[in-house]
């Protein structure tokens, strides 16, 4: 990029040519993207771009490899205008305090994963970047002072950066005033509409002035669900409620046609619908084709995990059994059957990985419930409607034989001892320490939720004091985000050896989405283990 800068005496074509061919080259310098206006302001607003595609690589083949680079999205706009009578159909418990959640909350999110991921971007900086003047405009995506990361990739730049291709523009607009039920003229406006103001609009529902054109995706925030890196592949979700169709459709953008993914549009994996689906009468759920990255687990670098859950799917799961063994991107997929119910959602909402022998989970979903012959019950209803757990393994090489777990917990201790060859016993913490009822409470507001930014370092929830107790009694360490940030920024505390740690993230407003850490990160590259 020195070049480019240094080189203002080259015209404007050449300069196009000579910067894409440092930034993208494998790719074919005809492009549409090779036609957009090369002037000295695209030229500095492009240099993210450049930067990160130099070195781009997607690889995640485990939950707890030190994590390099992921994709969030910072609370927007639209979260603002969740009301409580649609909240629930927007997939919000409530209402939250947009102020709160950003400044309160988020921003020590984002501060963290600076610290650990893109240290440059924040060490010895943070007065300056906290302070009132700032304004904080170091969080705000688009603005000329965000902090453009290029390990902690925000999604609405992605976004904006490519609409900046006309061509692209144009159809994405045409595809979400589709889906949308927008009228011609909204179309015809959107598409002239800047491409910052655009990428906004997308994603709040909301015009510059205010006006709202359709409704929010606040659920962006959540970006885990739209897609899953496993390998080198990227799985795309087929969200089973309409408030997540909009963002789905901006990611299969972003994903096939934002140049940093250009050197993997090979690897995106799109799970299409049951030829029966549409033969099917009506709108019949038992034969719905869904599957969301929150039910998708990258535990070894062979094996995935699978959930078959209020949200994905038993034939969302069966195409993406066949979708990773045809393509040749696993060896062993693991579905695990939870119960379709609004309290567990997604499978990362019973349970994460913390170590390669340790692990957090919902006791209820750990162990399916005892049959006693005693109990009429039992005989009464059928096993699957008295909420048992199953968990069942296919491999590539031998499918029609899959082989049953007796529990979730016996699976893990599977996946700890014999994926991931740990030398240790294998250890659970349970959600609320096991403790009625806080065991359930404590997992409604994401106790098993976490994101492991290294081996034993997660973030989780401030308030689940009964998780926490039970995280000290395994031998971690329980610090405050807040003390955390102040120590790594006076060096004091060292990202690099800091251990079996877990962070305590403030969670008064964001809890109140129904999602965890794990959920707010969609990891593209982690260490091995």
């Amino acid at each position: 990029m020195v070049f480019l800068m240094a080189s203002k005496h080259l015209t404007s074509d050449t300069r196009l040519t000579e910067y894409k061919r440092m930034s993208y080259p494998h790719s074919n310098l005809s492009s549409p993207f090779s036609y957009l206006i090369f002037s000295d302001s695209f030229v500095t607003t492009n240099l993210f771009m450049s930067e990160q595609n130099l070195n781009f690589k997607v690889n995640v083949n485990t939950e707890i490899g030190r994590l390099r680079k992921l994709l969030i999205h910072s609370p927007d706009s639209g979260l603002g205008k969740v009301v409580p009578s649609k909240a629930q159909d927007w997939l919000f418990e409530d209402i939250v305090h947009l102020d709160t959640i950003r400044k309160g909350e988020y921003d020590y999110y984002i501060k963290l994963l600076m610290y650990f991921l893109d240290p440059d971007k924040i060490k010895g900086k943070l007065a300056e970047i906290d302070s009132e003047e700032a304004n904080r405009n170091f969080y705000k995506p688009n603005h000329p002072e965000f902090h453009n990361s290029t390990a902690v990739i925000e999604i609405q730049n992605l976004l904006s950066e490519m609409l900046e291709d006309e061509s692209i523009r144009k159809k994405l607009v045409a595809a979400v005033c589709a889906i949308e039920g927008c009228t011609y003229k909204v179309q015809i406006e959107l598409t002239q509409t800047p491409a910052k103001e655009l990428a906004e609009i997308f994603i709040s529902g909301t015009l510059a002035n205010d006006t709202m054109i359709f409704a929010p995706i606040p659920n962006l925030i959540f970006t885990r669900d739209v897609g899953t890196t496993i390998n080198n592949h990227i799985l795309l979700n087929k969200p089973a409620k309409k408030a997540r169709v909009r963002e789905t459709l901006l990611m299969r953008y972003i994903f096939f046609n934002h140049p940093l993914f250009e050197g993997y549009r090979n690897n995106i994996l799109e799970i299409p619908d049951v030829t029966m689906h549409f033969l099917r009468p009506g709108d019949e759920p038992a034969f719905s084709t869904t599957l969301e990255g929150g039910d998708v687990m990258m535990v070894s670098p062979n094996h995935v995990l699978i959930g078959c859950s209020e949200r994905t799917s038993e034939h969302g799961a069966n195409e993406a059994i066949k979708l990773l063994f045809d393509q040749n991107v696993v060896e062993k997929v693991t579905v695990v059957k939870i119960p379709n119910k609004r309290d567990y959602m997604h499978l990362d909402t019973v349970f994460t990985q913390v170590k390669r022998n340790t692990w957090v989970i919902l006791n209820s979903i750990a162990h399916s419930p005892k049959y006693n012959p005693y109990e009429p019950i039992n005989f009464l209803k059928e096993p699957e409607k008295l909420e048992a757990t199953t968990a069942i393994q296919f491999t590539k090489a031998n499918p029609q034989e899959p082989k049953h777990f007796e529990h979730v917990e016996a699976l893990l201790n599977d996946i700890s001892q014999n994926d991931l060859k740990s030398t240790e016993p294998t250890k659970i913490i349970y959600s609320g320490n096991n403790t009625f009822p806080y065991d359930s409470r404590e997992q409604w507001t994401d106790s098993c939720n976490l994101l492991a930014i290294k081996e034993g370092v997660v973030l989780g929830y401030d308030r689940n004091d009964k998780t926490v107790e039970a995280f000290k009694a395994a031998g971690f360490d329980v610090v405050d985000v807040k003390d955390l940030i102040q120590d790594l920024e006076s060096g004091k505390v060292n990202a690099e050896t800091i251990s079996d740690t877990l962070i305590l993230m403030p969670s008064a407003e964001l809890s109140r989405a129904r999602g965890g850490f794990h959920c707010m990160s969609l990891p593209i590259l982690r260490d091995d283990i």
